[in-house]
């Protein structure tokens, strides 16, 4: 088992957290690969809460050596104040934390070029960027002209490619941004914010991609942790109504520089219901009290922004896509709890698109948008599972839902969650 990956297979937010947390013990190394700091994974340990940001979710074992990878841009100062947050509690994080010297930094100038430009739309409805700037860095990191990475920030060059950055910078962003965020691009301040980073994380900065590779070659087994969803990923998902990087299965080479040939299984996550955060289609979603039932059930609020999640019925038809996406071979599917409050549930198994019926997910947003579902109506089980930890404990209703979306899903189900414990899942793989 060299590598086992956790990927998220809706629109991000599916308790994946949790999973690497239980995980985490049975491997050596857990692995971050893309994404920013607007992913928030939250683990539940007892009665303590540890929502982390940037860090693996296996950094609160200690024998666990945890990697941020290339694919991941960095956003310093969130970084530090979560390592401080962790070691405030007792966790020591930067005894088994590298960071990669390839990952992109989220500089001062992105914040601001993601407030200026997104105050855009598309199509009426924002893309739900939540302005850290994670896809102008993501931008830059393309363009590689005005990218830094964290290896510059220890570099002997820094203020002269600081400087050089901030001139074209304020040159770009002067008929954008508000005279005050211009003012913010001085390169002395910048450059002094940088080394201040460097002294924070410099002896945690190294080549993770070397050390994986050495890792894999001793036979030690890597958990690869994604983050957000896989309707989400820039290439696959719900365009533009996504994020910056490859949140799919399809991101876990790429983001982490090991092959795929190391990867031997791929678990799917999903919640037993359906949320998104932002704009962009959402074809199961419920405008209603039940939707709202869902959200205060679930406590839908964005571990990031706090902002509310939209919810509505488990959409088969977008979870079958993103399961075949990214090589799904388990399904773990979560907050089954939430739906202990229902007399009857719905499953979105095809959609109608202009009076015909389909069953694969539009490529187009606006497509997608003019999909309505079609559902299938199953018996709710109105009975707390929370203290369920069998699958023979399940209410015989709650087994039909489950075995019905594993059906529709098309992979045989691996993990159960019923709660935000880690006593409150069952593992079946």
């Amino acid at each position: 088992m060299p590598a086992t990956c956790v990927i998220g297979l809706q629109w991000g937010d599916e308790a994946k957290g949790k999973l690497v947390d239980l995980l985490a013990p049975n491997y050596d190394v857990v692995v971050r690969y893309q994404g920013g700091a607007n992913a928030g994974h939250t683990v539940v340990t007892g009665k303590e809460v540890y929502k982390l940001h940037h860090v693996p979710s296996g950094i609160l074992s200690s024998q666990i050596q945890n990697v941020i990878c290339p694919g991941v841009v960095i956003e310093p100062n969130m970084l530090i104040q979560e390592l401080s947050g962790l070691e405030s509690r007792g966790i020591h994080p930067r005894r088994n934390l590298m960071i990669s010297e390839r990952a992109h930094v989220v500089m001062p100038w992105h914040m601001i070029e993601d407030r200026a430009i997104n105050k855009t739309v598309v199509s009426g409805e924002s893309i739900g960027t939540t302005n850290r700037g994670i896809g102008p860095c993501y931008r830059d990191k393309v363009g590689r002209t005005h990218a830094i990475r964290m290896a510059d920030l220890v570099s002997p060059q820094l203020s002269s490619r600081i400087s050089e950055i901030v001139h074209a910078k304020r040159s770009l962003l002067a008929p954008l941004a508000s005279p005050e965020d211009i003012a913010q691009l001085d390169a002395e301040k910048i450059t002094s914010l940088c080394r201040g980073w460097a002294e924070a994380l410099g002896s945690m900065i190294c080549d993770t991609t070397y050390f994986l590779h050495d890792q894999l070659d001793e036979g030690k087994k890597l958990l690869m942790e994604g983050a957000q969803g896989s309707l989400l990923d820039i290439d696959h998902g719900t365009f533009p109504f996504v994020t910056s990087s490859n949140s799919s299965g399809v991101g876990v080479s790429s983001g982490s520089g090991i092959p795929p040939s190391s990867i031997d299984r791929m678990i799917g996550v999903a919640k037993a219901y359906s949320t998104r955060v932002g704009g962009g289609p959402f074809p199961t979603e419920l405008l209603d009290e039940t939707g709202n039932k869902i959200r205060e059930i679930g406590r839908e609020y964005g571990t990031t922004t706090g902002r509310p999640r939209r919810c509505g019925w488990f959409d088969a038809v977008a979870v079958r896509y993103t399961a075949r996406l990214s090589g799904a071979n388990y399904l773990s599917l979560m907050m089954l709890d939430v739906l202990s409050h229902f007399d009857e549930l719905k499953v979105c198994v095809a959609y109608e698109l202009d009076g015909q019926r389909i069953d694969r997910l539009p490529s187009q947003a606006d497509t997608l948008r003019r999909c309505k579902p079609i559902y299938e109506t199953l018996p709710g089980w109105n009975q707390d599972v929370t203290k369920v930890r069998s699958i023979e404990d399940f209410p015989s209703n709650a087994r039909k839902y489950m075995d019905r979306i594993s059906e529709l899903v098309s992979i045989p189900l691996g993990v159960l969650s019923v709660g935000p414990d880690r006593e409150q899942t069952i593992f079946l793989m």
